[in-house]
């Protein structure tokens, strides 16, 4: 497989990824952030799968049921044919709570002829760390370990399944159905139980669907992106993942591998702006929620990020066991940039306090508590803010005084004054203004570089950096101010190459980047829109859909030759951009008329 050519599908609780062939190559239960019982992704050879054996002459197609999140794969060779569903059941009950159980079914729809396959069945269970042994049961195949961390799962299937424990062939003449589950079921599973589940779940999907705003322009693109979000979202906590994976390369063969099954507090004000705005209130305050129930009290830490229940150790573990995505090792599972210091969470956090006064009703208790989140974060900005940090793209290197940083820390008293504002309380007013005139002026003449006209990645630096691109949307600058202009500009020049934006140029810890990090397209096409460039930016943003896998989907990074995806998979944040770009460019394309037409 050339390309991260997958399909996810999700229940809001754990989540799988099915090949274009129809192979189940990633699964977590019974959580996202639990250890892998598929992971061929990462290794090939040991990894384990769940897949569909036919014979060369079947034509494969694959698409996503109509705005759900349940995947359609269809074999075909021209006499014999089926059509292979794969979800994770999700659906309302009487009393208000959800059936989510973590549980992966497979639906095989008889089409036509008599369709021969093998079905390969090889859970890995716990990372393949441990030999996993797979046993008849009577009314199910059970994998369990022996050895190391005790773990099981569980197969139920209308198949006979010692043919499946076999791989021996089988002759489809009817619908058939298999259900991996990591909990043994009390109740008989049966064909008619799994076709009542896809339905319910189906129409789970489609309510769903039904209650997201509709754009006149790019709206498949803009749902598809919305039913990532909520295939990446915890139920449970209302947390958003920054992706279903771990340690997918942002280069083949290089060491930029990292664990993204957690929630990163820089997307938070993202999330819960484009998910209100696609008129889903319940998903933004549910995780504005999770934002404000990790906030700490007014001496400790905040992190840059969490676990999907809040949790605030990640440490980072190799699996060396494991070779890698393509090869490219390590494996990794946690991550160890929990720990480091990144003063742009404040504005961050202080911008999430302002939606949740501005969005939504807060009770005077509530309001009390985060006003004192809101003086206790300016104290700290106060203190840190002169201070160097590793910055937006958690560089292991040296402390620098990152731009983007500096911007971040004036968003955080911009806001704190503009709460008070919305209180009435104009406590610290004239202190507070003070200060965040004194950090204006600080990146006004510090930030600046005047040989490049442009704001630079740091104090000092001649390196540009897509996150400079972000001054505007945060009210720091305005969009026709010269230097916003030129500093969209020179970045332009110097980091887009081919329709594709580096984050930056300059070698970090590992050397110079070689992927395009698919966010920061997205940024540069909103700042050429912003700056008036909207037919180019409307050109770059059609040919920056073009580089999406066959289901729509993205991830991280896109390689600048072969345009292939990579980086953890699919990216909440690559499909955030999406959303905001789409929604802006169908808003112009409404307001304005012909402006596209070339």
């Amino acid at each position: 497989m050339d390309n991260l050519d997958y399909g996810i599908i999700s229940n809001c609780k754990s989540a799988a990824l099915i090949s274009k062939y129809g192979s189940i190559d990633w699964c977590c239960m019974p959580n996202f952030d639990s250890s892998a019982m598929f992971a061929k992704i990462l290794d090939e050879e040991i990894g384990g799968s769940f897949e569909i054996l036919i014979g060369d002459d079947y034509k494969i197609t694959q698409e996503y049921l109509w705005e759900t999140n349940i995947l359609s794969t269809v074999f075909d060779n021209g006499t014999d044919s089926f059509q292979l569903i794969d979800f994770m059941p999700r659906y309302p009950r009487n009393d208000g709570s959800f059936y989510a159980p973590p549980d992966i079914i497979r639906f095989f729809r008889l089409t036509g002829g008599e369709p021969k396959f093998r079905i390969k069945y090889d859970p890995k269970l716990d990372f393949a760390k441990e030999k996993t042994h797979s046993e008849h049961k009577g009314e199910y195949i059970k994998s369990f370990t022996k050895q190391g961390k005790y773990d099981s799962a569980y197969l139920y299937s209308s198949f006979d399944l010692q043919d499946i424990l076999d791989s021996k062939e089988i002759t489809l003449k009817g619908n058939e159905y298999c259900l991996v589950g990591y909990h043994e079921k009390l109740v008989e599973q049966s064909l008619d139980r799994s076709y009542l589940k896809f339905q319910r779940t189906k129409v789970y999907w489609m309510n769903w669907s039904d209650n997201t705003t509709r754009y006149t322009h790019y709206g498949n693109e803009i749902m598809r992106s919305a039913l990532v979000l909520k295939a990446l979202s915890y139920k449970k906590s209302g947390a958003v993942l920054a992706a279903a994976t771990t340690s997918l390369p942002e280069t083949i063969g290089e060491e930029r591998n990292w664990d993204y099954r957690f929630c990163w507090i820089r997307d938070a004000s993202m999330v819960i702006k484009v998910m209100a705005g696609l008129g889903h209130i319940k998903s933004a305050k549910d995780f504005l929620q999770f934002i404000l129930d990790i906030i700490p009290h007014k001496d400790e830490k905040i992190q840059i990020m969490y676990g999907i229940n809040g949790e605030k150790e990640l440490t980072e573990h190799i699996l060396s066991h494991l070779k890698g995505y393509k090869g490219s090792a390590p494996v990794r599972t946690g991550n160890a940039a929990y720990i480091q210091k990144q003063n742009d969470i404040y504005g961050i956090l202080m911008e999430v306090i302002y939606q949740q006064f501005l969005m939504f009703e807060t009770s005077l208790e509530n309001s009390e508590a985060l006003w004192t989140v809101v003086r206790g974060i300016v104290m700290i900005v106060e203190e840190n803010w002169k201070k160097p940090d590793k910055g937006i793209w958690e560089l292991r290197t040296e402390d620098r005084h990152f731009v983007f940083s500096k911007l971040l820390c004036w968003v955080a008293i911009d806001r704190a004054i503009k709460i008070g504002e919305v209180l009435r309380m104009g406590i610290n007013d004239t202190h507070w203004k003070t200060l965040r005139e004194e950090i204006y002026q600080d990146i006004y003449h510090n930030g600046w570089n005047e040989e490049k006209q442009a704001y630079t990645q740091f104090y000092g630096s001649s390196d540009l950096d897509a996150s400079t691109l972000l001054m505007q949307s945060y009210g720091f600058i305005e969009a026709d101010d010269p230097r916003f202009v030129s500093t969209v500009q020179a970045t332009e020049r110097e980091l887009c190459e081919d329709g594709l934006m580096f984050r930056y140029k300059n070698n970090d810890d590992f050397g110079k980047p070689t992927s395009s990090f698919t966010i920061c397209t997205f940024w540069l096409i909103d700042s050429l829109y912003k700056i008036g460039e909207k037919k180019k930016a409307k050109k770059m943003f059609d040919q920056l859909l073009s580089y999406s896998n066959h289901l729509g989907l993205f991830s991280e990074d896109i390689d600048f030759k072969t345009k292939r995806l990579l980086g953890n998979f699919p990216q909440a944040y690559s499909h955030l951009a999406l959303i905001e770009t789409a929604a802006n460019f169908s808003k112009g394309i409404a307001t304005e008329g012909m402006i596209f037409q070339d």
